[in-house]
């Protein structure tokens, strides 16, 4: 009897402190929506799970594993030299906007039980601040390679600018996301753009960053360079240039962290062959990280505008996916490098934020439609590792170069030889994921 006592105890604490999780982390699994408007005017206290925002930000994570590990050392699995698309280039923007649309959810769902937004806002500072020195650490391995010199600490990474975009969003939403969602009438006539007119603080504060990036990106004096530049710098654009990688971008790096505190190898210097330190997450990118981030909060809130519609969820995902690919033909022209705005992921340019934005709409338009309408799909194995994201992220990060993620190859010109090694990682952190979700172990920052 007393055995079955302590059982029970347990398992009650083992199931709420699950339960705090699933509600807490905005940058895991955090999202609830809540079954009928009597339930929205309330403190939530049951709800049903999005299986579909898990299994995305999974999928994307699969993929960027898979390409930091090296991709098989396929061209279309490395990022591109400087403007243009490849399969390595979607993913972090998608785990982006995926924050962003957990972001919604969690936060509405904390102001329904009677949280005080202060008290919501102490825990997106911390948070980031956990997330932001993770980052730090994670992106400057010494291992046995002695102490590392301050000189030389890279400051920007993808953790960091997850860490910035999550604390700006996520105040924002804090400041206009409301409590009760059930008191406004759907049939006004301007419903269909509820997302934007009942935050529309928040977007004014969205528009004026990008119109900042925009004057930054192409007023901003850069010494040597033309303004507005856009190009590689080095042997690009005939060698005209070669000191302006990333125009602006670069320039407000070196200028505000040091050539030294920046990325030392980017993806341009092979092709162009550039010669100054430029850092694809550097700051003026950053606000268009923002911007995506924003984006997929404005997912969560047609998620929780529209519960339980699903057609009428899918169809505002559909168009906010065609309005952002027609913005993004115009700014590119329909061209790789002669459109107003090119689609650069080293820049993270506003075509680029567009472009993915698009395609990120659609995709969990679909994935949410077989995973939580139809139920066709559970969403595994992508489901496991998106459970557990960042230990996931940061995990594959450190154990980069130990076996059995990597080991001494027969003949390392091979694709078939690096496919193999990169695919074998990549399914070791799938199950690993796998088996920590099994075990109810959840990293939770």
């Amino acid at each position: 009897m007393r055995l079955q006592v302590v059982k029970n105890l347990l398992l009650h604490w083992g199931n709420a402190m699950e339960t705090d999780r699933l509600i807490n982390s905005e940058l895991g699994p955090s999202h609830r929506l809540v079954e009928s408007s009597v339930e929205a005017a309330m403190p939530a206290t049951a709800g049903r799970r999005l299986r579909s925002l898990d299994t995305f930000r999974g999928f994307s994570l699969v993929i960027m594993v898979f390409v930091n590990y090296g991709g098989g050392r396929y061209w279309f699995f490395r990022h591109e030299s400087w403007n243009g698309l490849t399969v390595a280039d979607l993913v972090f923007p998608w785990f982006v906007f995926i924050m962003g649309t957990s972001i919604a959810l969690s936060i509405s769902g904390s102001l329904r039980r009677g949280v005080f937004r202060s008290h919501l806002l102490g825990k997106v500072l911390w948070r980031s601040v956990q997330l932001f020195l993770i980052g730090l650490i994670v992106i400057n391995p010494n291992y046995c390679q002695g102490p590392l010199s301050w000189d030389s600490l890279r400051i920007p990474g993808v953790l960091q600018r997850l860490a910035f975009s999550y604390l700006v969003v996520s105040s924002l939403d804090l400041l206009v996301a409301r409590v009760r969602l059930d008191n406004f009438p759907m049939d006004a006539w301007w419903y269909p753009v509820c997302e934007c007119l009942l935050y529309w603080p928040a977007w004014l504060c969205v528009v004026f960053l990008e119109a900042l990036w925009l004057y930054l990106t192409f007023l901003l004096p850069v010494p040597a360079c033309p303004n507005g530049y856009l190009g590689p710098g080095g042997i690009g654009d005939f060698g005209q240039y070669p000191n302006c990688t990333g125009g602006a971008a670069g320039f407000i790096d070196r200028w505000l962290l040091g050539e030294s505190h920046i990325y030392q190898t980017p993806s341009s210097r092979v092709v162009f062959q550039t010669k100054v330190p430029f850092d694809p997450e550097g700051t003026l990118g950053s606000i268009n990280s923002i911007l995506m981030a924003f984006l997929g909060v404005q997912a969560g809130k047609i998620l929780l505008h529209y519960r339980d519609l699903h057609s009428k969820i899918i169809s505002r995902f559909l168009i906010w996916g065609f309005i952002l690919g027609a913005l993004s033909a115009i700014l590119t022209k329909c061209s790789k490098d002669h459109g107003f705005i090119p689609i650069n992921k080293n820049l993270w340019s506003l075509s680029y934020v567009t472009t993915l934005s698009c395609f990120a709409f659609v995709l969990l338009g679909v994935v949410y439609y077989i995973v939580d309408v139809k139920r066709w799909w559970s969403g595994a194995p992508f489901y496991y590792p998106g459970m557990n994201s960042i230990l996931v992220y940061v995990g594959h990060e450190v154990f980069e170069e130990y076996f059995p993620f990597r080991w001494r190859m027969a003949n390392s010109q091979l694709h078939a030889e690096h496919l193999a090694q990169n695919l074998v990682a990549t399914s070791i952190w799938v199950f690993i994921s796998f088996v920590l979700y099994r075990k109810k172990i959840f990293w939770k920052i």
